[in-house]
């Protein structure tokens, strides 16, 4: 969760990365990345000769409200990931550097939090899935992943934004924004909100398992997209996953279901010829069998039997979210034009009702990749 951002003065970018004492001399700062909450750039040093790349990102500290908490979260989750590293390539785990006081941020006068990572050389994300072996291996990270902190000592992370994959507190969001239409735009969207209110008796069903205790808390990555996870150019290997910011206690379900949302759509986010918009059976299988094989025997019983429904609960939680944003004037997701955020709402509302209507035979994927057929 990055934006592109302008190239910094070398100087200014001098006095924030002074602090985490890099060898060597700073060459040249370029703004990455392309996505909405951080502002990232590329630091490029010389090292005995050598040029070594860091990332370098300035928190979001309007979306992440305690940056300490969050930067506690990953400093204990990459520590952790390093130790279970036993392939030698440093790539498999984000590397986190310290300051010299031994924080995992630098806080300058200002109020700004920055930190800085060893850039993952020799390989790349995706936005969209161009082959099955990507959604293969985005899937089999994300469940390594899972599998690997699933004996994260410590006790319980913080929770970086509290109830974010909650549905129904979301569901709540969006009728009282209905119910206060400060935008007037009520009237067009009455059924997209039937459509929503009509299934909201299911949006409750995986916390309610995890009240009774039918599926457990875990480590979870909570923005399980293709993106954020680098696929190594050359054999295509999913090597690390990233963006941690998100890292908290929650789901498994939460993690696999928004996966798959993000991937199996056959139209773009923002298609608004719902014609268009199904689900591919193919790039479903393949990240039910990644993620099975990265994670597949931690699962317990119930969270095999709701892979599907969290699927579609997922996506359903979206639309909700996106269908709230328009209400309320697009005051949280960026937008291109008026309508995007109610474009893209009906989008993924499309997207539920496709994968209600494909429930069997998605069911019925999960089973055979289940039973190793």
């Amino acid at each position: 969760m990055a934006t592109r951002s302008a190239n910094p003065p070398l100087e200014d970018l001098r006095k924030i990365v002074d602090p985490f004492a890099i060898p060597g001399t700073l060459l040249e700062g370029q703004g990455f990345g392309s996505g909405h909450i951080n502002d990232t750039f590329i630091a490029t040093y010389d090292e005995s000769g050598n040029r070594e790349r860091y990332i370098v990102q300035r928190i979001n500290h309007d979306v992440f409200k305690n940056v300490p908490q969050l930067m506690e979260n990953i400093m204990r989750v990459t520590s952790h990931m390093a130790l279970k590293n036993t392939s030698g390539d440093s790539r498999r785990a984000l590397t986190l550097l310290k300051c010299a006081d031994g924080h995992g941020c630098h806080h300058t006068p200002n109020g700004e939090f920055w930190r800085v990572y060893r850039f993952i050389e020799g390989a790349r994300t995706y936005d969209a899935v161009d082959d099955l072996r990507q959604a293969y291996q985005a899937a089999l990270a994300f469940g390594q992943f899972q599998q690997s902190l699933s004996d994260l000592p410590g006790g319980r992370l913080h929770e970086t934004i509290p109830h974010f994959h909650d549905t129904p507190k979301r569901l709540e969001n969006l009728r009282k924004a209905a119910e206060e239409d400060v935008m007037g735009r009520k009237s067009e969207v009455l059924a997209e909100l039937e459509f929503v209110l009509r299934r909201g008796h299911e949006a409750s069903r995986l916390l309610d398992l995890a009240a009774r205790g039918e599926i457990p808390e875990r480590v979870t990555h909570n923005d399980t997209k293709l993106n954020n996870v680098m696929l190594d150019n050359i054999t295509g290997e999913g090597i690390c996953v990233i963006d941690l910011d998100t890292v908290m206690p929650g789901l498994s379900l939460y993690d696999f279901g928004d996966l798959v949302r993000s991937c199996v759509n056959t139209a773009a986010e923002d298609e608004t010829d719902i014609a268009r918009i199904d689900v591919s059976l193919p790039v479903f299988e393949a990240i039910v069998q990644g993620y099975i094989a990265g994670a597949g025997n931690i699962l317990t019983e119930a969270e095999w039997d709701h892979l599907v429904f969290a699927s579609k609960l997922m996506a359903y939680e979206v639309g909700v979210r996106f269908l709230t944003d328009y209400l309320q004037g697009d005051i949280y997701f960026k937008t291109q034009h008026d309508r995007h955020n109610l474009e893209r709402a009906r989008n993924q509302l499309r997207l539920v009702e496709r994968i209600e209507a494909a429930d069997k035979v998605l069911r019925a994927i999960v089973e055979k990749v289940r039973r190793g057929v």
